[in-house]
């Protein structure tokens, strides 16, 4: 970036103090001259010597240029790629720091964005902190020559992928050993792979084996060269413009959710780190409680929730977009599940009023019409299960003061990440 006018480029390279973390992971810190600067690789208590890459009206965002006195919490990140690839933004943090920011987050968002006075949760940490992901997606792209890049997005530079082999230390060892497999076997410029300039590729560990989606590309592909790996159970395919994947060879993997045993596609969503789900989902049982009552399971996936709240003893109706999660949720449902597939802003009016609301949105939070509704028509109590505090606190001043913020609880489902997942316990005041 040139200089500004009047401006020399020593005052572009300035010396900072790193006061904080954002919730994007990147430290923040004040520019000699007044805005605030986003500055990743940086911890909190570090002093850093920075580049002014890309200014705004208010706030700047910096690379990190060198080190002058680390932080405390600073630690030496075992990942090769980290200085250059955007998976991870945490992994110079201890985990303790990055417990102690993630709880931070969750509280803030809650106070300036929900106008809500909350203290900052206990993060449940991740049993473990690296080789945890059983689902991992790769892009790849082929270039010019024949020259083929699969991996991750750069950081601060998405367009650009980081070309990974065997040095990621997040996905668990199946997935890993699976992914090496398959670029070895994927041939002079991925020819053996589905044709197209760019793919995603989709690796998930399952109880019996590791499943390959391969997004993109168009006609059909028969995988003839993949279909021996030992590495691989099942592989799918989705071509562009198809919306669901369809299995090429191999038989469905099945996957051990919640001590039951699912079949599951391609394209099927599940948590990706499995012992920190566990403790998630046993926790969202303990605050529904064991009462029984009708129940709405809004965004219901695979029925991670709904199959065990029918056990015992509620009558639940599950809502959910994806039609292979419908298919899932459905196989061996006890007695008192239903599942209804579509959009929950269009079915869920007709299931309340209701004794529970289970929310378990994307990150994107609720369609804007479930808060009026729950409203208008109201449950007794909201358990929201978020995967993002911001919009989590959107939703909750959607709702206040009709439903009061009873708890709040957070588990790091996401280690060396920023990500937090949170429980949010409404009750109805009004």
């Amino acid at each position: 970036m040139e200089p500004r006018h009047g401006s020399t480029a020593d005052e572009e390279r300035p010396v900072v103090h790193v006061r904080a973390l954002a919730s994007s992971g990147a430290g923040v810190a004040d520019l000699p001259d007044g805005p605030v600067a986003f500055v990743h690789r940086t911890a909190p208590g570090d002093e850093v010597r920075v580049r002014v890459a890309r200014r705004h009206r208010r706030w700047a965002q910096a690379r990190l240029e060198e080190v002058l006195r680390p932080a405390a919490a600073r630690v030496a990140p075992p990942c090769p790629l980290y200085e250059r690839c955007g998976g991870c933004a945490l992994q110079h943090v201890t985990y303790d720091e990055q417990l102690r920011w993630k709880s931070r987050f969750v509280a803030d968002a809650l106070q300036r964005i929900g106008h809500l006075e909350v203290e900052e949760p206990e993060v449940r940490p991740s049993p473990h902190t690296f080789h945890y992901r059983n689902r991992l997606t790769f892009a790849l792209r082929r270039l010019r020559g024949g020259r083929v890049v699969a991996g991750f997005h750069g950081l601060d530079e998405p367009a650009w992928i980081v070309d990974v082999h065997g040095e990621c230390l997040l996905p668990e060892e199946p997935v890993g050993r699976a992914w090496q497999a398959l670029r070895a076997a994927w041939g002079p410029g991925a020819r053996h792979l589905p044709s197209g300039g760019s793919l995603r590729l989709t690796l998930r560990a399952a109880a019996d084996g590791v499943s390959l989606l391969v997004e993109g590309g168009s006609g059909a592909w028969e995988a003839t060269e993949l279909a021996s790996l030992d590495a691989l159970t099942d592989i799918w395919h989705r071509p562009d413009g198809v919306e669901r994947p369809h299995r090429v060879v191999g038989t469905p993997v099945k996957d051990l959710w919640g001590g039951e045993v699912l079949p599951v596609s391609g394209g099927t969503f599940l948590q990706v780190n499995r012992e920190a789900a566990e403790l998630l989902r046993e926790h969202v049982l303990d605050v529904v409680g064991s009462e029984g009552g009708e129940a709405v399971d809004a965004y219901c996936g695979v029925g991670f929730y709904g199959r065990e709240l029918a056990r015992r003893g509620w009558k639940v109706t599950g809502i959910e977009m994806d039609a292979e999660a419908c298919d899932t949720a459905r196989h061996d449902a006890p007695a008192g599940l239903d599942i209804v597939q579509g959009a929950v802003e269009r079915h869920l009016p007709e299931l309340l009023p209701a004794d529970l609301a289970l929310l378990n949105p994307p990150r994107t939070g609720l369609h804007e019409s479930i808060p009026p509704l729950l409203l208008e028509r109201p449950v007794r109590r909201i358990v929201y299960v978020s995967c993002d505090p911001a919009t989590l606190a959107r939703d909750a001043a959607r709702l206040h003061p009709s439903y009061d913020l009873a708890a709040i609880h957070a588990f790091d489902l996401f280690p060396q990440t920023p990500h937090v997942e949170t429980v949010a316990r409404f009750e109805r005041s009004a």
